[in-house]
């Protein structure tokens, strides 16, 4: 691991995905970090097509920078989808510069985008470990669970909606064999007539029954116009 001055703004350091360039003080935006370089390698070169590493920085469709010399510490800056930092490259000089475009703080990780090749190529397979996609990946689990989650419950309360009605039809069910069975048990009652069929005689009752009496009226003395025969012969 190479040596860095304390002067520098950076330190390397143990990040998610094995070392990565740490923040030692604010960098403010816009600042110049650090130099990304190595060995010029040359497309109409032979030679230099068969050098393959994932330390390779193409700066136009000639010339490319073999950045996997232990002096370029900015090969330890990490990919990020949401960077803090990006690469300016200056074609005609053939110099790449890692510089912010946004304020970070100490102890924060300096990271930016490698591109659309790169990704495609080394870190889609494995998957991109940047906290964006950290995040992205953390939010599609948690949504996964919940929606498991809300299927279960879905499920159970279907489960039990039905075991109730269920319930509900046995226990009818059950209602209507115990009201059969006590008709077919239950002895037959006879029925008694009442009001004027009712026979005022009939056996059993133990009391006399009652009848009204024709109520008789005194006989009224007879009242007669002709005159009383009796006193006149008892006179003559």
């Amino acid at each position: 691991m190479p040596a860095i001055s304390s002067s520098k703004p950076y330190r390397i350091g143990r990040s998610k995905t094995g070392l990565g360039l740490f923040a030692t003080q604010k960098i403010k935006k816009g600042t110049k970090i650090i130099r990304y370089f190595g060995p010029m390698l040359d497309s109409k070169n032979k030679k230099h097509d068969d050098i393959d590493n994932k330390y390779l920085f193409e700066i136009n469709n000639r010339w490319t920078i073999d950045g996997s010399v232990r002096k370029n510490v900015a090969r330890y800056i990490n990919h990020a989808c949401r960077p803090n930092a990006e690469s300016d490259v200056n074609s005609r000089k053939r110099k790449v510069v890692i510089r912010s475009i946004k304020s970070i703080e100490p102890g924060e990780e300096i990271n930016y985008d490698y591109g659309t090749d790169y990704f495609k190529i080394f870190l889609k397979p494995i998957g991109c470990k940047c906290d964006h996609c950290e995040k992205k990946r953390a939010k599609k689990r948690a949504e996964a669970r919940a929606e498991k989650l809300r299927l279960k419950l879905k499920a159970e309360k279907k489960a039990a909606k039905k075991a109730l009605k269920d319930g509900k039809k046995a226990d009818k069910s059950l209602k209507t064999v115990v009201k059969a069975a006590k008709a077919k048990v239950a002895p037959k009652r006879k029925t008694v007539l009442s009001g004027a069929k009712a026979n005022p005689h009939a056996r059993g009752t133990g009391k006399p029954t009652k009848t009204k009496s024709a109520r008789t009226k005194p006989l009224s003395p007879v009242r007669s116009n002709s005159p009383d025969l009796s006193n006149r012969a008892s006179s003559t």
